[in-house]
């Protein structure tokens, strides 16, 4: 098993600090969060990296799905405005391995933010659960292609996609790289095959299928919700307090999804902070 890489945060201008784990800025932080946990309370930032980490604290605890927390980039974009310095940090912090990006097929633009620690830990649970099954006598065929895909291919390929014959060529630092191989790792949700171009492959997050049909469905009850109201508003306040049906993902998880897409926008009130439809 290789040796998870080194975690390293980057500031808005991009310098390096000492290694540490994805909680350091969100602890230091704790004392507003503790005292106010509300959307509304918590919802811009100026540094990209800090509300990377509060997000990922504030990540639903689901009861039937175990994945570590994600984020998704529209979420970022409602809570840092500049979205130029948003992506410059994000390739930033990629390059330094403190986190991956994941496309998603849940929309043309949606991209998944999971941090390097997180990513490793998920991959690990699944590398445990497939040991168990070899030790079984299930699926034993091809299986190594696994520790090759974790010790080979994600230190060096920090991009969200990988063509075929750069995916064989790093398999085949760990032994003979065949179809089957890249079939078997598709089917692991370690990988997804592009539907444009099949000689490309999109870096997948295993067991994250059940969670992404909840986004989906979470963001049309939300915008439903809305639509039914009168003038197609609601106090962010009360519109957070909402439990959702159709989706394992909170209120706050979604309202900050639509919030950063512009499918819903935010209005200052009196009152409080509103949350519109965006008729834009």
């Amino acid at each position: 098993m290789a040796e998870p890489w080194p975690s390293y945060s980057s500031s808005s201008r991009g310098k390096k600090k000492r290694p540490r784990s994805p909680n350091d800025d969100a602890t230091s932080s704790q004392g507003r969060t503790e005292n106010s946990t509300s959307l509304e309370d918590n919802l811009i930032f100026s540094d990209t990296l800090i509300a990377l980490q509060l997000m990922r604290t504030q990540f639903p605890k689901l009861e039937k799905v175990v994945t570590q927390p994600f984020i998704l980039q529209s979420q970022l974009y409602s809570s840092v405005k500049d979205r130029t310095q948003v992506d410059r940090d994000l390739e930033s912090l990629k390059k330094d391995r403190v986190l991956r990006v994941f496309k998603l097929n849940t929309g043309q633009d949606d991209h998944a933010i999971m941090f390097m620690d997180d990513y490793l830990k998920q991959v690990y649970v699944f590398l445990m659960e497939s040991a168990v099954r070899r030790s079984k006598g299930k699926n034993q065929d091809c299986s190594e292609v696994f520790e090759w895909f974790e010790k080979y291919v994600l230190p060096s390929k920090l991009d969200v996609s990988i063509d075929h014959l750069e995916l064989c060529s790093l398999l085949s630092n760990g032994g003979d790289a065949r179809d089957k191989h890249i079939t078997l790792l598709m089917n692991a949700g370690l990988l997804t095959r592009q539907l444009i171009d099949p000689n490309m492959y999109w870096f997948s997050i295993p067991s994250i299928g059940p969670i992404l049909k909840g986004l989906t469905q979470g963001r049309k009850e939300v915008l439903s919700l809305l639509n039914r109201r009168k003038y197609k508003e609601m106090l962010l306040s009360s519109l957070e307090k909402t439990r959702l049906r159709l989706s394992p993902l909170d209120v706050r998880f979604h309202l900050r999804d639509l919030i950063g897409s512009g499918q819903i926008k935010t209005v200052q009130t009196a009152t409080g902070l509103l949350a519109r439809v965006s008729t834009d």
